[in-house]
C-alpha cells in the first residue's frame, strides 16, 4: 500500500483523484471540527442536516454513506463514529482504523482519503496514530493508496513511522 498525505485543506482534497473519502468524528463533540467540518460547509451542511434529523450520531461502530459529488471529486463518502470523547483510547483507534480498512475493502475501493480516528482534534498522538494504521493496513492488501489527512506537524511526526515500515517491507521482500 502506497501511504501519502494531504493537509486538511478543501482545495487541497479537491486536487484528489480517489475514489473514497473516509471521515470519522466523535458522538458527543460538536460543531464538527476540522476535515469533517470543512466538508460538511462544502456539502452545505449535508452532515449536521444528518446529524440533526439522527440518521448519524457518530456512536462507536456507526458507518454511514452519504453521496460526495458533485461537490467534492470522490465517489463516495463515507461516516466513522468515534463513539464519546470521554470513552475514546487506544482500543477504539484500533476498532474504528479496522472497520474503516474493512469497509472501503468491502466497497472495493482501491484509493482512497482518510482521517485518522482521533487526529482532527489531536486525541493520539500521530506517530501513535499512523503506527495502529500501518498494523491494521498490513491486513488490507487490497488498499492500492491511502492518502491520510495531517497537517503538517502531523505528517512530519508520521513519516519515520512510514519509512520503517517501508524499510521493513523492503526487507522481508513484501
Amino acid at each position: 500500500m502506497e501511504v501519502r498525505f494531504v493537509p486538511p485543506d478543501l482545495r487541497r482534497l479537491d486536487e484528489l483523484k480517489s475514489e473514497a473519502l473516509a471521515l470519522c468524528f466523535f458522538e458527543d463533540e460538536r460543531p464538527l471540527r476540522r476535515e469533517v467540518g470543512l466538508v460538511d460547509w462544502r456539502l452545505c451542511g449535508a452532515i449536521s442536516r444528518i446529524l440533526l434529523r439522527g440518521r448519524a450520531t457518530g456512536a462507536l461502530g456507526e458507518t454511514v454513506l452519504i453521496p460526495a459529488q458533485p461537490r467534492l471529486p470522490f465517489d463516495k463518502l463515507f461516516l466513522f463514529g468515534v463513539g464519546r470523547v470521554s470513552q475514546f483510547d487506544d482500543a477504539v483507534v484500533d476498532g474504528v482504523v479496522e472497520r474503516i480498512l474493512d469497509t472501503l475493502d468491502r466497497a472495493l475501493v482501491r484509493t482512497s482519503v482518510v482521517s485518522l480516528p482521533g487526529r482532527c482534534t489531536d486525541r493520539v498522538r500521530p506517530e501513535h496514530a499512523m503506527k495502529i494504521f500501518l498494523g491494521r493496513a498490513a491486513m488490507h492488501p487490497e488498499q492500492d493508496q491511502v492518502c491520510i489527512i495531517e497537517t503538517a506537524e502531523g505528517q512530519r511526526a508520521m513519516m519515520p513511522v512510514v519509512e520503517r515500515e517501508r524499510r521493513r517491507e523492503r526487507a522481508e521482500g513484501i
